[in-house]
Order: C-alpha cells, then sequence, then structure tokens
C-alpha cells in the first residue's frame, strides 16, 4: 500500500471533478468560518475510521461548539493520535450513498455504488461497472438497487439524479489520469432534491 490520502486531502482531491461539502482544517476554534450547524472531525494518519473513537461531532449551536472541539483535542491526546488538525465542515442533509473506486485484478479499476452510511454493510446492495461509464451506465446502476425507490419519489421526495448520474460519470473518469489510485471511498455522498455533495472520503495509492 502506498499513500493514504486522508478525509481533508482526499476532498481536497475530489473537488476538481465533483461537488464536495464545504469545509476547513483549523487548529483552534478561532479560525472557524464556517457558521452552525456543522461537522467536526479528527484528521489524523493514525485514525482513519474517525467514529471508531468518537471522533466526528455534530454541532447544531454555537453553545456546543467549544465543549466539543476541546473534547476531540482531549480524545486526540489521550489516544496519542498525532493530530494534522481538526476539519470542520458544513452540515449536510439527505440520503447517504457510498461511492466507491477500486482497482481489480482483472477488470482494472471498477467503480461501485449503493446505500451509504449504516445501511452499506447490512444490506450488500451495491452496483458495480468496469471504469469509465457512461450515462446510460449510471442510469442502469441506479435502476439496479434493490433500494432504487429511494430515488423515484419516496417519501414524497424526488432526489437529484440528473446530477447523480454526472457524478458517477465523472467519478468512474479519475483512475483515466490518476492510474495508481488503488481504492477511493466515498462515505457518504449525500444527495437530496436540489443537490448532493462529499461529506467523507477516502483515497489509497498503491506503490
Amino acid at each position: 500500500m502506498g499513500e493514504v490520502f486522508d478525509a481533508f486531502q482526499s476532498e481536497k482531491f475530489l473537488k476538481r471533478y465533483i461537488p464536495v461539502s464545504k469545509n476547513q482544517l483549523v487548529k483552534s476554534i478561532g479560525e472557524i468560518k464556517i457558521k452552525t450547524p456543522l461537522v467536526l472531525k479528527i484528521i489524523s494518519k493514525d485514525a482513519l475510521h474517525k467514529t471508531e473513537i468518537n471522533g466526528v461531532r455534530i454541532i447544531k449551536s454555537n453553545q456546543e461548539l467549544e465543549s466539543n472541539f476541546k473534547d476531540l483535542i482531549k480524545t486526540a491526546n489521550k489516544k496519542k493520535i498525532k493530530l494534522k488538525g481538526i476539519m470542520v465542515q458544513e452540515f449536510y442533509k439527505g440520503e447517504q450513498l457510498i461511492i466507491g473506486i477500486k482497482k481489480d485484478p482483472v477488470f482494472n479499476h471498477v467503480i461501485l455504488f449503493g446505500l451509504g452510511g449504516i445501511f452499506t454493510e447490512v444490506l450488500d446492495d451495491i452496483s458495480i461497472r468496469k471504469c469509465p461509464i457512461t450515462l446510460q451506465d449510471a442510469k442502469e446502476m441506479i435502476s439496479e438497487l434493490k433500494a432504487k425507490k429511494i430515488f423515484e419519489g419516496f417519501r414524497g421526495k424526488k432526489l437529484n439524479t440528473n446530477l447523480l448520474k454526472k457524478v458517477l460519470v465523472e467519478i468512474s473518469k479519475i483512475p483515466t489520469n490518476n492510474k495508481k489510485i488503488a481504492e477511493l471511498d466515498i462515505n457518504p455522498f449525500i444527495l437530496n432534491e436540489k443537490s448532493g455533495k462529499v461529506v467523507d472520503s477516502r483515497i489509497i495509492f498503491s506503490d
């Protein structure tokens, strides 16, 4: 395994191709420019799975901000994590999706798509194609999911599938000029009626 991009590095890389939620990396609370509600995340090479160490906090008001910020610093120190900073991110609502790229020994790069968040492992509802894909491929990937109803006006909300199709196509093109990508995980990509954005991601490069 080669270089690993943390969430902040990954999202900086991805925003050249697809929409990414507004974020900044800070060392102190005074540097924060994003207004509440927002999300705080520990960023460190030692803590790529942030939720396992309680390293992600949703902040709904300014009153919660200071105590949670200090607590994340304390958590990092307690667990002896070399902290790169705290990532501050706009809070974004919608359906959680997973989009990924994996380098397959037979097919080379493939794109994976399905429901994100806690449902990823529970439902095992994923569609896969060889990269790069077309808009028609993206449409078929969405319709193949068992949970496709959420894109068709489920619960009175019609998600922005036109944007989603374009995002899937753009992601599938990334390995064309970045052949050393071994794995690219976006979990979640949050999609709502108006737009969609990357909210958490990680990229692993091969040597």
